[in-house]
């Protein structure tokens, strides 16, 4: 169990380090940085569009606001992340396996994604995309490709889940959470205290994961094979087009 333990604590560091590295390099000019907030944004509307049942659902609704919010949304993870590497020292000793498990798949999720995301907005500013729409979304995503990029963030939104999972069914995980609340206020680590928090009361809340995680798995999955073979899915046909992503 210690070597597992110190596996997951190095790829965790490793996907810390890597987030960092990925947002500094690609934070370019202040157009591109506004084009890339109208990418994750109109990225959010696909999620809930796609998801819409799950969002309304009594049983999964917190777990899927979650997933779009604090694992794969439009929101800048830059504090949560400072967090967790000023926390490190005390994560690893007081979180379970499962815990750490959870914060390594959200780094590593947010390094690839911080990437994919980079490379397409670069995109759709060199087609001169005057808008983002399903159309113009799904050109840029098959010139950028990366299909094992792609399946690794979908492999990783089910290794979060079902880490995320495990925890739960920890008893005492909820009160060392509590307990860490106010700790974590005065020491300037609520970015993370409170992605912990909603990540295990949402995933409790609901039970059992497994629905949940292979719903998201099997329509990730579905749409990544229709944009590689040249579909356009419906889903992002419904979706909203996003303001001037370039100037001519």
């Amino acid at each position: 169990m210690d070597d597992e333990r110190d596996r997951v604590v190095a790829r965790l560091v490793a996907n810390l380090q890597q987030a960092g590295t990925f947002r500094q390099s690609h934070s370019g000019s202040a157009g591109e940085a506004a084009a890339r907030t109208r990418l994750r944004e109109w990225q959010a509307e696909r999620l809930a569009r796609t998801y819409n049942d799950l969002l309304k659902s009594e049983r999964f609704g917190a777990a899927a606001a979650f997933f779009q919010s604090d694992l794969y949304g439009p929101k800048d993870f830059s504090a949560r992340d400072a967090d967790i590497a000023r926390l490190l020292p005390l994560m690893t000793k007081t979180l379970p396996l499962a815990g750490l498990e959870t914060v390594s798949s959200a780094m590593e999720l947010d390094a690839l994604s911080e990437r994919l995301d980079a490379q397409m907005t670069g995109e759709l500013l060199q087609q001169g995309a005057l808008s983002i729409d399903g159309a113009s979304y799904a050109a840029a995503y098959r010139k950028v490709g990366d299909r094992p990029g792609r399946e690794r963030q979908i492999t990783l939104i089910s290794e979060g889940g079902y880490a995320l999972d495990r925890l739960t069914r920890r008893p005492l995980i909820r009160r060392i959470l509590r307990l860490m609340r106010e700790p974590a206020r005065l020491g300037g680590l609520g970015a993370i205290q409170e992605f912990l928090e909603r990540g295990f009361d949402a995933f409790h809340k609901m039970g059992s994961a497994e629905e949940f995680i292979e719903t998201i798995r099997t329509r990730e999955t579905q749409l990544l094979e229709d944009l590689f073979a040249g579909r356009l899915p419906s889903a992002l046909m419904q979706v909203t087009p996003a303001g001037r992503t370039a100037e001519r």
